[in-house]
């Protein structure tokens, strides 16, 4: 049997679950899959998703480092960027721009350093 990769789930390094929740959740769009924590005082690591798109945010400082970049393939931008510019979020307005790839983009910073470039190839 030949190795096949089935799905990839980038770590994102996170420091305040607040801050994470209003970035995440309530900006982004994304819900909370499940939740684990070794103890209840201990650091949270937890799985979110939008459509096909997973996460895992963690605040186990041995998990990753803060400041990674995830590029994700998407359709609709357009639509995408609308949605996010309607909630009026107060730490980031992303505009949509073209990228060298023949691509149009929409790049999100979250409050940890962390970037998510959204792209859209062109026709």
């Amino acid at each position: 049997m030949s190795t096949h990769f089935k799905k990839i789930i980038p770590i994102l390094r996170i420091f305040d679950i607040s801050k994470a929740r209003e970035f995440y959740l309530d900006w982004l769009g994304f819900t909370v899959d499940w939740e684990h924590r070794f103890e209840a005082d201990l650091p949270l690591y937890m799985q979110i998703s939008r459509g096909n798109l997973t996460l895992h945010l963690t605040e186990h400082h041995g998990d990753c480092s803060p400041g990674g970049k995830v590029f994700v393939e998407v359709e609709g931008i357009e639509e995408f960027h609308k949605e996010l510019s309607d909630k009026n979020y107060n730490y980031n307005r992303p505009g949509l721009g073209p990228a060298p790839w023949n691509a149009i983009c929409l790049e999100v910073t979250d409050p940890f350093g962390n970037r998510i470039c959204f792209s859209q190839p062109n026709a």
